[in-house]
């Protein structure tokens, strides 16, 4: 039986009925600029090869069926669309992805439509690859389809980020649903988080982007990634900013006495993060490939620093990346994503892509006695609809 027939006859089985749309939501990989998309900052991610799939079929009843099949969570549940009420029990917590969409949507005003789907993935939850703005612009786009409202990407991005907010209890910016969403094949997404504007940047033909998964699973939901945003709330309070925009190296160094030294050192990620951005896009577009793996080294290190947001499999990863010969092609390296977890993402020439991953691997499983789940990708399309 071919590949392609087997989503399609499970949906049946499950459904009863046959599927009429198909959505592809991929995941995101962030070259660089992490933890400063929701301080309005410059972020510069792809939308990447792995992805998530929802096959859909419309229904009279006011309800939603879900059966998660490749993600990794329970049975398949029914939602009651006059009954959208946050879950709170942690073996749900993934249904208010979901759940969270369908109100957020039902709040603008769009009248929900009924619709059965199967979803399936081949995108590592836990990795900082945005599997759940992935499900969240999945949902959103089943439920413009069978409403016959559709919204822009970025409107739709917006909805996604307050579904998020409001009932996954993480308070992520908007870098993860834009990416998703607005992804171009060969291009990283130059982001300006302040104004929602868009550049894309093509990626360098000679270049892979090579994924490390440490399998170390993150919960931004957990409160650290809320303590990170409250520290940079505490910051413009106490030197009477109303953004980081107004945050220079040298206003930082001058203002030192207003801050305590945990607060100085999360100014001092977010100021030289910004400043990394810019660098990067420059780098990347004249194919600077010794400028774009000092960019990411730095990167890494004041996320591992100043912000304190990797772990040891991460700094493992990206030191190894850098500690090989110049002969393995390796260009730059980093943690990706939240942190505390979750991946790195790595630059090499395309002929030595796989040599760095066998290296990475094995060194991995050396340290740490588990493999690691290591993989090439590159720049897609953002989320799309088709029909079946």
């Amino acid at each position: 039986m071919p590949a392609s027939l087997k989503p399609m006859l499970s949906f049946e089985s499950h459904f009863g009925r046959s599927a009429t749309i198909q959505i592809t939501s991929p995941g995101r990989i962030n070259l660089i600029g992490e933890h400063i998309d929701y301080l309005g900052g410059k972020v510069m991610p792809i939308a990447i090869e792995n992805h998530l799939t929802i096959l859909a079929g419309r229904l009279t009843e006011r309800v939603v069926e879900i059966f998660p099949e490749g993600l990794g969570f329970g049975s398949p549940v029914r939602i009651d669309l006059d009954h959208l009420e946050k879950r709170t029990d942690p073996a749900e917590s993934w249904m208010n992805y979901v759940i969270g969409v369908l109100a957020v949507y039902e709040a603008s005003g769009i009248v929900l439509p009924g619709f059965c789907a199967q979803i399936d993935s081949n995108l590592p939850t836990g990795a900082g690859l945005s599997s759940s703005a992935a499900l969240e612009t999945g949902i959103a786009l089943a439920i413009e389809a069978f409403s016959g409202v559709e919204q822009d990407s970025i409107d739709r991005a917006l909805l996604c980020q307050r579904a998020e907010h409001e009932f996954a209890g993480v308070p992520c910016g908007i870098m993860d649903q834009i990416a998703v969403g607005a992804g171009r094949e060969g291009h990283a997404l130059l982001l300006d988080c302040s104004n929602l504007s868009i550049h894309h940047v093509s990626m360098p033909a000679d270049l892979a982007v090579v994924t490390a998964d440490t399998g170390v699973k993150h919960a931004l939901g957990d409160g650290e990634y809320r303590k990170r945003r409250e520290d940079c709330d505490e910051i413009l309070k106490r030197l009477g900013l109303s953004s980081f925009h107004e945050l220079s190296s040298e206003i930082l160094e001058a203002s030192a006495s207003k801050l305590d030294e945990k607060l100085f050192r999360r100014a001092r990620h977010a100021v030289t993060e910004m400043q990394r951005v810019d660098l990067f896009a420059t780098a990347l577009e004249s194919s600077d490939q010794e400028a774009l793996g000092q960019l990411m080294k730095a990167s890494h290190e004041s996320l591992r620093v100043d912000y304190e947001v990797s772990c040891q499999e991460l700094d493992f990863l990206v030191e190894t990346a850098y500690a090989l010969p110049a002969a393995s092609g390796v260009i730059g390296s980093r943690m990706t994503g939240g942190g505390f977890g979750g991946s790195t993402v790595t630059l090499v020439q395309c002929e030595k892509a796989n040599s760095l991953i066998e290296s990475l691997k094995k060194s991995y499983e050396e340290k740490f006695g588990r493999s690691l789940n290591c993989f090439i990708t590159s720049a897609v399309e953002g989320a799309k609809t088709s029909i079946v």
